[in-house]
């Protein structure tokens, strides 16, 4: 199954040092039976997305507080085998077993140097967001805003020795 994990720069790099990224606590999104029942409409790539945006915003609750975080949200799309769904947390999350490898890795997806002040705000009122605070919501869509960039897995390094 494909699975989003969230992730951080920092992450990033060690799994570029390590060869291993464990998500934290297990925890990933998929396009999963309660998500494509949640939408009235949508192909499979369109959910898929929809997975990846959720990845994204847990990646800002594993940004906030940290402010030696580089801010930038990380999501690393994997192909994994042991997936359990987990609706009773929300639609897209499900739990993981282990580890991902590079060869595992279908692409990256990061924020560009342009997105880091709109990340760095949200970062710091995601929760509120969550809990229905306007003016944290409008923060959070600022940061939504921005796509991610996509990397092919080989790129990975790359991106990170440029930053």
């Amino acid at each position: 199954m494909r699975v989003y994990i969230p992730a951080t720069v920092s992450m990033l790099r060690t799994f570029v040092d390590s060869g291993e990224l464990t998500p934290i606590g297990g925890t990933a999104f998929a396009l999963t039976p309660a998500l494509r029942e949640s939408y009235a409409a949508g192909d499979t790539e369109e959910l898929e997305y929809a997975a990846m945006l959720d990845a994204a915003r847990a990646s800002l609750r594993l940004l906030a507080g940290d402010e030696k975080a580089e801010p930038r949200r990380a999501v690393v799309a994997v192909d994994m085998d042991d997936v359990t769904l987990r609706p009773d947390l929300d639609y897209s999350v499900v739990k993981v077993a282990g580890s991902a490898t590079m060869k595992d890795v279908a692409s990256v997806h990061l924020d560009t140097a342009e997105a880091e002040e709109d990340v760095r705000a949200a970062a710091e009122v995601v929760d509120a967001a969550d809990m229905g605070d306007p003016d944290a919501e409008f923060t959070l869509g600022s940061a939504e805003d921005h796509e991610l960039a996509w990397y092919a897995p080989q790129e990975l390094a790359f991106v990170l020795e440029l930053m």
